[in-house]
């Protein structure tokens, strides 16, 4: 806890698709072993995949599109409609595709335009959207939430000298009220959010997407480096698994591990 303010969660956000913009949800309900409802339930596979959706598993995010390697997905902005599954992209606040991402036709129409949005350099060929039941693109093969410490953000910006958006990290939950890097502590100790507990199990590594800004898709900043150079490691963020489920949403306490 940082001076009076109590430790809490500020917002809540999802990635129904790999690469692309966030979502923010007014509420959640956790479940034991899961995401985030619909977080990273479908990616862009860049070119001939080895995805299997018959025998979904864990692959590099290389095999996706993705910011570290391509910012230019930075520059939209996508909704998704939960009842449809519908995924609405937009550019400069213009509609530039939409495609119900469980029907084949819906999926042809999202394919299509990265096909001709994306530089031809950076494509290995036909992006194509891949989707399995229960399966999870996350950066890591644990189905689990990102949560990022803003108070560690403020840090960073502090020795950057400028204003960070916490966006860059793309986490689910965005902590407020605790001293900077605290939640390094908490590797193999529970978490509370009401009802819901969480294990946390290891910290984030970042990589180069982070140095993208998520409001104009420029490379900036150089994130990881900057970590390493000035705290001796490029970790921001902690990843935890939930192990009894609950609603959640902002404003919510969150209640550090005890001792």
């Amino acid at each position: 806890m940082t001076g009076d303010t109590p430790v809490h969660i500020t917002a809540i956000y999802r990635y129904p698709v790999k690469g692309l913009s966030p979502e923010p949800m007014d509420e959640a309900t956790l479940a034991p072993g899961q995401t985030l409802p619909f977080d990273r339930a479908w990616a862009i596979e860049n070119g001939p995949g080895r995805f299997d959706p018959e025998r979904p598993r864990h692959l590099p995010k290389i095999n996706f599109l993705m910011l570290m390697r391509n910012e230019r997905l930075a520059a939209l902005e996508t909704r998704f409609d939960e009842e449809s599954r519908t995924l609405t992209i937009l550019r400069e606040g213009k509609q530039v595709a939409k495609g119900a991402l469980e029907t084949r036709l819906g999926r042809q129409m999202i394919e299509q335009f990265f096909a001709a949005y994306m530089p031809k350099s950076e494509l290995r060929g036909p992006p194509r959207i891949v989707w399995a039941a229960g399966h999870s693109f996350s950066d890591v093969a644990a189905k689990c939430l990102h949560i990022v410490n803003l108070a560690s953000v403020r840090e960073l910006a502090r020795v950057l000298g400028r204003e960070i958006d916490p966006l860059r990290f793309r986490a689910n939950l965005y902590v407020e009220g605790l001293a900077p890097w605290v939640e390094f502590s908490w590797l193999d100790k529970e978490i509370g959010i009401g009802e819901a507990r969480l294990l946390v199990f290891d910290r984030t590594q970042r990589c180069d997407a982070t140095n993208v800004d998520p409001a104009t898709g420029e490379r900036d900043l150089a994130i990881p480096a900057t970590l390493m150079r000035s705290f001796g490691h490029s970790d921001l963020g902690i990843y935890a698994r939930v192990t009894r489920g609950g609603p959640i949403r902002p404003g919510m306490a969150l209640e550090p591990p005890q001792g």
